[in-house]
């Protein structure tokens, strides 16, 4: 499998793993090895960093290891989104992580859906390319504000597979579809990453092989019976979803095709 770059990173392993919803730190760290993930996205608002017991998050990341992602999670407006990527780039730069310059944007419509709000979305992926960010930005599967969001500036755009959490896999594969065609047209190396609502392992493979360049996913894997095992199981449904994109699949049709032809075959009759 080809290495994904954005803009200045390059990754091999294209599934990106969220950080948070896990019982213990110490099953987070399990299965993100099991993942086989690179980059780890981590929610850098203060009171998500440190739990109830005072113990800190980025205590159980090994940073030489992961590239950590900050994202922007529970923002609503686009000046909280900034102020909270600015904050994660301060305290990335102090521990020293080559995921400084780079930022999940978030800035949510509403409590209830989770949804991106698409005006505060461009407006927050402008000032952040301004200050030097390298946005990879969340948005529903609505092709047009995918597009509108690139022109903000974003490296990367990340079209919602289904809610946040949900569970649903790709709900509309045709509007992932039409995301790809419309972000990729002149630009076919583009990073499109399909984030949320993953719920298992066929899901991510579906969204590999409609040709997204990775899948972004926290809950699916969190909130499984063994976090661990999905996460392996997450881990091959990346690599066989894209294997089958590249290696391009048969057409569908109406009527049966036989395997093996029908021509040419010796009838034998018992007897004769």
């Amino acid at each position: 499998m080809n290495a994904l770059r954005i803009k200045d990173f390059e990754i091999s392993n294209r599934l990106f793993v969220g950080t948070g919803k896990y019982a213990s730190y110490e099953i987070m760290q399990q299965a993100l090895a099991a993942s086989g993930c690179e980059v780890v996205t981590v929610a850098v608002r203060r009171e998500r960093l440190i739990d109830a017991q005072g113990k800190s998050l980025l205590d159980y990341l090994d940073l030489s290891k992961y590239v950590i992602l900050p994202n922007t999670a529970g923002c609503f407006t686009a000046d909280d989104a900034i102020r909270v990527a600015l904050l994660g780039r301060d305290l990335l730069e102090k521990q020293k992580n080559a995921g400084a310059n780079w930022v999940k944007l978030e800035v949510l419509g509403d409590k209830k859906t989770l949804l991106a709000d698409p005006v505060g979305t461009i407006e927050a992926t402008k000032e952040l390319v301004k200050e030097g960010f390298t946005v990879l930005a969340y948005t529903s599967d609505d092709p047009r504000s995918a597009i509108r969001i690139k022109e903000a500036g974003a490296a990367s755009v990340m079209p919602a597979g289904s809610p946040i959490g949900s569970g649903q896999g790709v709900l509309n594969p045709l509007n992932i579809s039409l995301c790809l065609e419309l972000l990729k047209d002149g630009d076919p190396a583009y990073p499109v990453i399909v984030d949320a609502g993953v719920g298992t392992a066929s899901d991510v493979a579906i969204a590999m092989e409609l040709g997204a360049d990775g899948v972004l996913l926290n809950t699916g894997i969190a909130h499984a019976k063994d976090p661990v095992k999905m996460a392996a199981a997450m881990r091959h449904g990346i690599e066989a979803g894209r294997l089958a994109y590249e290696s391009g699949r048969i057409g569908k049709k109406r009527y049966a095709t036989a395997s093996s032809p029908f021509e040419g075959v010796i009838s034998y009759i018992p007897g004769e």
